[in-house]
């Protein structure tokens, strides 16, 4: 009978050895890329729709160009790329509803609703599409487009307007697309949030 000895590595020793062989996705990238309100609520401000209009706003529908976490940049009116190192911190859609949630309730003093919130008093209801998120190489600004659609409260119609803002941009450089794309966006929501009124 041949007996085998197996030696056992130290459970550290084990766990250092695998780590080196597992990944877990591509590394992230330096920084990661967000949208700032320029009109925010005010902390600890409480709003009621017993006395206040509401509003429900609804995630936009996004082409598949920015339906990713990647800035991408029109480089032709048929070719696109993607700016290196820059990547969304969440999905352009979700980020572009929370700077028009917190515009709209900034400036309009609505209670601004999502749609798992808005069973019992939906009041007016936004949606849209983000048409443009990025970056438009051949005129050098950063572009937001967005179709909008208006249902306002008991109103048996739908009122549909596009929005767009374009902001100047210098080098492609992550820091450069995030700041452009942000006054943009930051227009545009100022610009629906007017639309809407109160």
């Amino acid at each position: 009978m041949i007996v085998r000895s197996i030696k056992l590595l130290p459970a550290g020793l084990a766990m250092a050895t695998l780590a080196g062989c597992i990944s877990f996705g591509a590394p992230a990238p330096p920084t990661l890329l967000t949208l700032t309100a320029a009109t925010p609520l005010t902390p600890g401000q409480t709003s009621n729709s017993a006395n206040t209009s509401t509003i429900t706003i609804q995630l936009p529908s996004v082409p598949a160009a920015i339906a990713t976490a990647h800035v991408p940049v029109q480089t032709s009116p048929t070719s696109i790329a993607y700016v290196k190192d820059a990547q969304w911190a969440e999905p352009p859609a979700r980020l572009f509803a929370r700077l028009l949630a917190d515009t709209i309730g900034a400036k309009t003093g609505r209670v601004v609703l999502t749609p798992a919130q808005s069973l019992y008093d939906p009041g007016a209801r936004l949606g849209g599409e983000l048409r443009n998120f990025g970056i438009d190489a051949e005129t050098s600004e950063a572009v937001v487009t967005y179709d909008a659609t208006l249902s306002r409260t008991d109103a048996k119609t739908i009122e549909k307007r596009r929005f767009e803002a374009r902001t100047p941009i210098g080098s492609v450089t992550p820091e450069n697309c995030s700041e452009a794309i942000n006054a943009a966006a930051n227009q545009v929501a100022a610009e629906v949030a007017d639309w809407v009124g109160k």
